[in-house]
């Protein structure tokens, strides 16, 4: 059989569930039927309000918690991870349904959802745990921000103004109702808010959320406020599967966005899988497997007319405070939501759009970690640039935009603070001299050997540095390079060494070099540089080995007085 074929096969198995995956779900049936309940009744206004944010209304927003909430929790890689749709998901698909509208979206959604079983076939899931800190808090904290500024127009009880960037739409927003201000929306998009962030602070376990929605609906519904625009007619029941959104003719310009899609849904989902392994004892997600779970529900949650899907942090942990332990509960929390839209849709639809402005409100207002934030402000002043770069980019600019601006940038101070770590000090050749010297002789010796030591790595990012301090080199015959502490070396920092040892030789002054490792003989190989470093077809292990090669240079230029061999002593043969 091909051997492609075959490492193809073994990838698919290892990120398929096993049965292990399924039979844990019996160990507890109870607490997870619990917690996935709670799960779902914290979930059905943010699955409502994202929906309608997204521009594709609640009911995609109910279609994708259902569908890709189930198969995320099926064939995901962690036991404790909820999906469904997103406030950063949502920041991205604004833009796209303006752009290419709801057909647009949808094939975005099933497009991102090839990328992710790519990405995990791929084995990528591990590269995303070495997203920086300050990215991921500054990435939150922006996210936060557009969050709620996409909900300013529904807060204050005026249609979205026309346009892309959020700044904007919220402004125009605000001068909208300036002009002709009505406080209803406004107290009670306020009011809402207020109920779950003070409510969470007193009783952390009680789903304020639904509380705050349905006293906000019955308040509208008894006095007949006006002002406070309902959701609308919300259909029972989920459509039938349909491929009738996707449009072959547009796929190569939707490639773009879904690849920024897929890029969010893996960065979110792994970051949140890490949040709830963090929380427990003894879980362990599988990055590979998640990106499958997840490719799998974005593929399947546009069939339904859902929207992309990203595992939700806020509601994974509620998943896990209130002691979940297996994929029973995300389960359960799907099924809640399924039974609502078949059975509760009338209701639902009567739900103020302020009121889930609140809900959104509140949860950006959440997803701010003060604490987090102060530390890592505190920690470096890098950390702390990164952070603010990362957030405003976020703000101005495209989700995953931001995102590499705060790993370039964060990757460029990383290199800074790596390269400033690597010196050339000056070393004293008295104690690797070989043999006995008297004063005189060393004297004669330091007047013509310089010894150096070179400590970090030597590579592109700090390399010329060494080549200045190199080339000042005077007064003297013999370089010698003590390498034995150079901890890295690229082809940048060997072409720079290079450049050094021409120089120096074309001054005359030879240029020896003791402790040459492995690694870093095949990169001063493969640029020229290891012949320069050798004398007469040799590589010094020792510096005292050096040294001697020097001083064998140092007198054939007479420079040097020949040594004379020491005298051993004749020993007498016993009797």
């Amino acid at each position: 059989m091909n051997p492609f074929l075959i490492r193809a096969a073994g990838r698919a198995r290892a990120v398929l569930p096993t049965r292990a995956d399924f039979a844990v779900m019996g160990r507890d049936p109870r607490r997870d039927l619990l917690a996935g309940l709670t799960v779902a009744i914290v979930a059905l206004p943010l699955a409502l309000g994202f929906g309608v944010s997204s521009g594709l209304g609640a009911r995609a927003g109910l279609a994708t918690a259902v569908v890709a909430g189930a198969l995320a929790a099926l064939l995901g890689g962690s036991n404790l991870q909820v999906s469904g749709p997103t406030g950063a998901m949502t920041v991205v698909l604004v833009p796209i349904v303006a752009r290419y509208g709801p057909g647009g979206v949808l094939t975005v959604g099933l497009l991102a959802g090839v990328l992710l079983v790519v990405l995990a076939l791929l084995r990528a899931g591990r590269y995303m745990s070495y997203v920086p800190a300050p990215v991921v808090e500054g990435f939150t904290l922006g996210i936060a921000c557009v969050i709620g500024l996409q909900q300013v127009p529904n807060a204050l009880g005026v249609d979205r103004p026309e346009g892309e960037k959020v700044l904007l739409v919220a402004w125009r927003a605000v001068v909208e109702w300036a002009a002709q201000p009505d406080w209803t929306a406004v107290g009670l998009s306020t009011g809402v808010a207020a109920v779950m962030l003070l409510g969470a602070r007193w009783r952390p376990t009680v789903p304020f959320s639904i509380v705050a929605v349905v006293a906000g609906t019955l308040l509208v519904q008894v006095f007949g406020l006006r002002g406070a625009a309902s959701i609308g007619h919300l259909p029972s029941g989920l459509p039938a599967p349909s491929w009738s959104f996707l449009d072959l003719s547009a796929v190569g310009s939707l490639l773009a966005p879904a690849v920024a899609v897929a890029a969010l849904a893996a960065l979110e989902s792994l970051l949140s899988a890490t949040v709830a392994d963090g929380m427990t004892v003894g879980q362990r997600h599988d990055p590979d497997r998640e990106l499958f779970g997840q490719g799998i529900a974005n593929l399947a949650a546009p069939l339904f007319g859902g929207v992309p899907a990203t595992a939700a942090i806020a509601r994974t942990a509620v998943n896990v405070r209130t002691g979940a332990s297996s994929r029973l509960a995300a389960l359960t929390h799907a099924a809640v939501l399924a039974l609502i839209v078949f059975a509760a849709a009338p209701l639902v639809s009567e739900i103020p759009l302020a009121a889930l402005a609140g809900v959104l409100l509140a949860t950006a207002v959440r997803m701010v970690e003060v604490g987090s934030l102060r530390a890592m402000a505190r920690a470096t002043r890098p950390d702390a640039a990164v952070l603010v770069l990362t957030a405003v980019a976020t703000l101005v600019l495209d989700l995953v935009y931001a995102v590499i601006v705060g790993l370039a940038v964060a990757g460029a101070l990383a290199l800074r603070a790596v390269a400033a770590q690597a010196r050339m000090d000056q070393v004293d050749l008295r104690p690797d001299l070989p043999g006995e010297h008297g004063d005189e002789e060393h004297a004669l010796l330091a007047e013509h050997i310089v010894a150096y030591r070179l400590d970090g790595p030597l590579f592109f990012a700090g390399a010329h540095r060494f080549l200045l301090e190199l080339s000042e080199v005077a007064d003297v015959k013999v370089v010698i390079l003590r390498m034995s502490r150079v901890s890295t070396m690229d082809a940048t920092g060997a072409l720079v060494l290079k450049d050094a040892v021409e120089k120096l030789n074309r001054r005359g002054i030879a240029v020896l070099a003791s402790g040459i490792r492995g690694g870093q003989r095949q990169v001063l190989e493969s640029v020229g540089a290891l012949p320069l470093l050798r004398y007469e077809g040799r590589e010094y292990a020792t510096t005292p080995e050096a040294i001697a090669g020097a001083r064998r240079y140092l007198e054939r230029a007479g420079l040097l007085p020949h040594r004379r061999p020491r005298a051993h002593p004749i020993r007498k043969a016993p009797r």
